[in-house]
């Protein structure tokens, strides 16, 4: 199984076996294990230890798996995991930077090494570990193209001592086929990478024999990467120095979402560009862009009729 799901997906599933169903359910037989049994688990997951409707969603789903798979082999006769009660998901909230913050993060990042990536994330929506796992074989300045090709994340690592558990930056290709796309560079971003490779360059010279050429396009002045964790960082000085609340970095790709649908951008070419799994999902995420631009366009579509009533005219009566 490992082989055939991504690293942090099969580090997710396993974390969800340690910590939750080898305690809970490792000691009831599989024959024997019911939706009722399931049912109990997942309430006392929630009511108990207070994990989240999303955390139980994806504890399902990981056993649903498991348990289908060991349905196809005839181990049982039924899945008992389709037939629970799951808590409803909450909408998470979004947050976005409206224009003037955008604006004021803007001219503070040009005072940090690191800014050049926060105004690529405004104009490409990139997730954070797309950012920091790009590559310059991944950026075409000829066609202007930027390819997302794989994602570098810092992940849990568990050892045969399950109580020591460490992490460990992996670079893997992204969560899923529709995350590997391409997206067209602005002329400002062009310039902003061809400024950031003459610092790397002048990086290079300055070490020399000892600057490591990782390939990376972020990367600290050493040559080795920069992890997301370190961008996080950087991204909350920069925030400090532009006087705005402590934004997650998601809300950067969250921010180019709202800007590209406020200028027109149909939700089929965002959904593209920010590698969603579907239309639908962009279109339920940025619901609250579309409200305004209903609005909008209903004003838009009263002024084209004469809506102002007539002159009250005397009845004729007949």
């Amino acid at each position: 199984m490992q082989h055939t799901l991504k690293q942090s997906t099969y580090k997710s599933y396993e974390t969800y076996v340690r910590k939750h169903f080898k305690p809970s359910l490792g000691t009831i037989k599989l024959k024997e294990l019911t939706p009722r049994t399931l049912q109990i688990f997942y309430n006392y997951k929630q009511e108990q230890e207070n994990l989240s409707p999303k955390t139980i969603s994806n504890l399902n789903m990981c056993l649903h798996k498991a348990l289908a798979q060991a349905q196809s082999e005839g181990l049982i006769l039924s899945n008992p995991s389709g037939s629970v009660s799951l808590p409803p998901l909450i909408k998470p909230h979004i947050e976005v930077l409206t224009r003037e913050q955008q604006a004021r993060l803007v001219q503070a990042s040009y005072q940090f090494r690191y800014g050049v990536f926060v105004r690529m994330t405004l104009v490409t929506g990139l997730r954070l570990g797309e950012v920091v796992g790009l590559r310059w074989c991944d950026i075409d300045f000829y066609t202007n193209m930027l390819h997302v090709n794989q994602t570098l994340n810092r992940l849990q690592r568990y050892d045969d001592d399950e109580a020591d558990s460490k992490t460990e930056i992996v670079t893997q290709t992204p969560k899923s086929q529709n995350s590997i796309r391409s997206i067209s560079m602005l002329p400002e971003l062009v310039m902003d990478l061809q400024n950031w490779r003459t610092v790397q360059m002048q990086d290079a010279a300055a070490l020399g024999t000892a600057y490591f050429d990782s390939g990376l396009i972020a990367t600290q002045e050493n040559g080795l990467y920069v992890e997301p964790r370190l961008m996080r960082e950087y991204y909350q000085k920069m925030l400090a120095a532009a006087n705005l609340p402590n934004y997650n970095f998601h809300a950067l790709r969250h921010t180019f979402a709202t800007r590209a649908m406020e200028q027109g951008m149909d939700a089929k070419t965002l959904s593209i560009l920010l590698g969603h799994y579907s239309v639908g999902f962009t279109l339920d995420t940025y619901a609250h862009v579309l409200t305004d631009q209903k609005w909008t366009a209903m004003q838009t579509m009263a002024n084209m009729y004469n809506m102002e009533p007539p002159l009250r005219q005397p009845i004729q009566f007949f």
